[in-house]
């Protein structure tokens, strides 16, 4: 994928962005301890690609049980890669070791990064960085994993705009290759820089977004499964032809009524709600049909019902 035109080589940066007591040289390599925040399905993945890239990991989350079932997820991702031959026993032992449970945003005080990777809404994550803020260092960086927020307005929420930045991971983190990397209007070029460095170390690929609603992926991404809830609510096929159909007619891995059940339904009509009120343009109306399901608590996988009901030992339509 083509990278969108970095900015760093549009404008200098002021000498007033530049982090106190830290040269932007000297940033890419500063980043050795990371901190997240949320130890749910985006947040666990990106602990274990951290931890198995060498760096030290806090993860943290809103209760302790919320934590250790991420810490088990990890465990068994890992395991799964080591019965694949991806990693050794070895490996996984150290990336596990390299991961402490932090039961509060005060324990992240001497991380260099810390990845906010909460829930997609805005009013959570902004009282996330209002605590988090006055327990870090100065120079420590703020990474937001949000898939369609803005980073501007997020940024403005912290005590360091210039060293806050959105690092959008695809789901899921171990296995996709590819990462956004989103500057707000004041993220300095050093913050760049280090982040692109640090993403770098985890093996992962870097699309430079700008900062538009849903960035490159989901700005393209979510408007097409919208538009296959919409093909199911007006009754052009059912759920199994349509993911028979983009499956076997455009060789897509997943059918996007299942991808959508994976990614979580709250995650996709927050992420359409946020096109259709930053763009103002009706064809990223969330369909009907995703807010009904939202409203009864069917979100995908991780309850158990979406647009296939998980319950047995075989998904099934749920229309």
């Amino acid at each position: 994928m083509a990278e969108v035109k970095e900015r760093s080589k549009e404008r200098p940066m002021a000498r007033s962005e530049q982090p106190r007591g830290l040269k932007a040289g000297s940033m890419a390599d500063s980043i050795r301890k990371v901190g997240v925040v949320g130890a749910g399905q985006m947040g666990n993945g990106i602990a274990h690609v951290c931890a198995l890239s060498g760096f030290e990991v806090l993860l943290n989350d809103i209760a302790a049980d919320r934590i250790a079932a991420g810490l088990a997820t990890i465990n068994g991702n890992l395991a799964r890669q080591v019965s694949r031959q991806r990693i050794s026993e070895e490996q996984r032992q150290a990336a596990i070791k390299r991961i402490t449970p932090a039961k509060s945003l005060d324990e992240l005080a001497d991380c260099d990064l810390v990845i906010e990777a909460a829930t997609e809404q805005e009013d959570t994550k902004r009282k996330i960085f209002s605590a988090l803020c006055p327990s870090l260092k100065p120079e420590t960086i703020i990474g937001t994993n949000t898939s369609s927020i803005s980073i501007t307005r997020l940024a403005a929420a912290t005590d360091r705009p210039e060293r806050f930045i959105g690092i959008h991971f695809m789901n899921p983190v171990p296995l996709m290759e590819l990462v956004e990397v989103i500057r707000g209007i004041a993220t300095d070029d050093a913050t760049f820089e280090a982040t692109k460095h640090f993403i770098g170390k985890l093996g992962k690929q870097i699309a430079v977004a700008e900062d538009f609603p849903a960035f490159i992926v989901n700005r393209i991404l979510l408007p097409m499964i919208n538009e296959a809830i919409y093909t199911l609510y007006e009754g052009v096929g059912n759920v199994e032809a349509i993911d028979a159909a983009m499956r076997l007619g455009a060789h897509h891995p997943m059918g996007p009524l299942e991808l959508a059940d994976f990614i979580g339904l709250d995650t996709c009509l927050s992420v359409m709600q946020v096109l259709h009120e930053g763009l103002a343009d009706s064809k990223y109306r969330p369909c009907p049909l995703l807010v009904k399901y939202v409203e009864a608590g069917w979100l995908g996988r991780k309850t158990q019902r979406g647009f296939y009901d998980y319950r047995g030992e075989k998904p099934v339509p749920t229309r």
